[in-house]
């Protein structure tokens, strides 16, 4: 467990490997960059966390809308505290070729939140990974509709490349390498009690929901 000095609510995580190039963001040997920040607005999530299929179709939509691509969101504690994960693909900034993939842990609180933030782009030769999956599954059961709604349109397309079930196959893929640390990582993250103790994001859930639930 590594300390560490930033103007967030995160006091301590796993940094091994990781060398620090300014104030709140690190780097490894394989390209990685790992950010944390804290955001001292109300959080800009469409849904609250309990609501997880309406914040799920918002967000891949809202994704969708940037020219980008929502690969996964699922809710789930950090530290404790109600979060949401997700992954995003976005185009390489100025280039025609590659992708760049995002992987975040967003705890949202009523008034603020603080995120853990990874990410790697694709170096080199790009789409190997789309390019031996699609001729392993065949261009019929390659591009899908996107899991969280048929109306989620635009940006870059929904495909089975980007399933987790792929990653080991693809060790040095940046997506691989993403969802890689936050797994390593975010489960190691330690959060300021005060932060902690802070009104939750959103409503609170409806009982009558929760009881549906459990039938």
């Amino acid at each position: 467990m590594t300390p560490i000095s930033t103007p967030t609510p995160i006091t301590g995580m796993d940094l091994t490997g990781f060398t620090e190039r300014e104030q709140g963001v690190w780097t490894d040997e394989q390209g990685i960059v790992l950010s944390v920040h804290f955001f001292p607005l109300v959080p800009d999530l469409p849904a609250p966390l309990h609501d997880t299929d309406r914040l799920r179709h918002d967000l891949a939509r809202s994704v969708a809308r940037a020219g980008a691509g929502l690969i996964e969101a699922v809710p789930g504690e950090v530290d404790s505290v109600p979060a949401v994960r997700q992954l995003i693909k976005v185009r390489r900034p100025e280039t025609q070729h590659g992708l760049v993939f995002l992987g975040s842990w967003t705890v949202p609180k009523a008034t603020c939140s603080t995120v853990v933030k990874v990410q790697a782009g694709e170096r080199g030769t790009t789409g190997m990974r789309e390019a031996v999956v699609g001729a392993r599954v065949g261009h019929e059961n390659y591009f899908r509709p996107h899991p969280y709604g048929p109306d989620v349109q635009g940006g870059l397309p929904y495909h089975v490349a980007d399933l987790e079930e792929w990653d080991a196959e693809f060790p040095d893929h940046p997506l691989t390498l993403v969802r890689g640390a936050l797994r390593r990582i975010v489960p190691t993250v330690v959060l300021e009690d005060r932060f902690k103790a802070f009104p939750p994001f959103g409503p609170p859930e409806d009982p009558r929901r929760r009881w549906f639930r459990r039938r």
